[in-house]
């Protein structure tokens, strides 16, 4: 992994990134963390235009993105426009709206739309990805829901966008999963899990809770990996400190 692949997720930092001059002022802070590039994610009604020419003068590549998910499955067109006005072709799915994953005929209605979206989304140059939560691990049909989402999604039209805490949180194994997803991970979320004196997990900078890294990052590098998005959904304090310290754990121990 090279400090180039290594990008912040603007959800870290949401509360800092609702008017465009709030934007601005959080991506300097981002790149001066040293983040070369952000995941669009919580930010407010900023335009896509204005949101280029902010990253664009702070140094910053925006790798990917979320779109709402009804947007994605029922309004494919829309969120093409948006990714094409931002230069971005990578974007994700990123929260199972109003899907019902114990109910056979709501799960095969989204594994229909996600297909039929990541092929509308391949044809104009973008990848679609799955990004989960730890709920994707629930079984339907003796396995994890998320297993029958890829199994039944064309590879070439959705794509994993696994995220490390939730597989954990999931009951699940992310090295196994980086390694079940070779040649459809083009993104990852790196964020880790802690687990406090109240027996109760919470999210941790990179480093300070107990998820393997080294393996996890080796393991998704063999599946193609291009892009590893530091995240943390809740922050103890400052959410920049938290990029600080999760950056300076990954310079100092994963980044080549």
């Amino acid at each position: 992994m090279k400090i180039s692949q290594v990008a912040a997720q603007l959800y870290t930092v949401r509360e800092y990134c609702q008017t465009a001059s709030d934007l601005a002022a959080s991506a300097r802070k981002i790149r001066a963390i040293g983040y070369p590039a952000v995941q669009l994610s919580g930010q407010g009604p900023v335009p896509p235009d204005e949101i280029v020419k902010i990253m664009d003068g702070e140094g910053l590549v925006i790798c990917a993105t979320h779109e709402p998910s009804p947007v994605i499955l029922d309004e494919p067109e829309r969120a093409i426009e948006t990714l094409q006005r931002l230069g971005c072709r990578l974007t994700a799915y990123a929260w199972p709206e109003g899907v019902d994953f114990g109910d056979a005929g709501s799960v095969n209605t989204l594994v229909r739309k996600l297909d039929a979206a990541g092929a509308r989304f391949r044809a104009a140059g973008i990848t679609l990805g799955y990004h989960h939560h730890d709920i994707e691990f629930v079984r339907f049909q003796g396995a994890p829901v998320l297993e029958y989402v890829f199994a039944h999604t064309a590879p070439q039209n959705v794509v994993a966008e696994l995220d490390t805490y939730w597989v954990q949180a999931g009951g699940s194994d992310c090295v196994e999963w980086c390694r079940k997803m070779r040649g459809r991970l083009p993104f990852l979320h790196l964020k880790d899990y802690g687990m406090g004196l109240d027996r109760k997990p919470f999210f941790a900078e990179i480093g300070q809770g107990t998820l393997p890294f080294a393996r996890i990052i080796a393991e998704a590098e063999r599946s193609g990996c291009q892009w590893f998005i530091v995240e943390q959904d809740t922050c103890p304090h400052d959410p920049f400190d938290s990029l600080r310290i999760s950056l300076d754990y990954l310079k100092s121990n994963l980044v080549s």
